[in-house]
């Protein structure tokens, strides 16, 4: 996982790999990190191989505490599942790097 900070106070959190519960902590500590909370947050998910449903979680409450979008698109696992658990509308999914930041 890498982090990046943009213009206008965006953080941008790319994932790569597979997370589950003994990974997905990772993903929140990276978004937290930072004396002063992201504008908008962009977690780039091109990458992700595998993502469960703390994953997913995670993902929710990152969301619901804080702007948010996913940089797309979405691998398939993870749209699958977002889409079988009615998780997809809730999120903001940008397939351009112009649309991310």
């Amino acid at each position: 996982m890498t982090v990046r900070a943009e213009a206008d106070g965006v953080r941008v959190v790319v994932c790569s790999g597979e997370f589950d519960l003994d990974t997905t902590g990772l993903l929140v500590d990276a978004c937290d990190i930072g004396p002063v909370p992201a504008g908008l947050l962009v977690v780039d998910v091109r990458q992700v191989a595998f993502g469960d449903s703390s994953f997913l979680n995670a993902l929710i409450r990152l969301r619901n505490t804080r702007p948010l979008a996913l940089q797309g698109p979405l691998p398939k696992q993870l749209h699958r599942m977002m889409e079988m658990t009615g998780a997809l509308p809730l999120f903001d999914i940008r397939d351009t790097t112009e649309q991310a930041g």
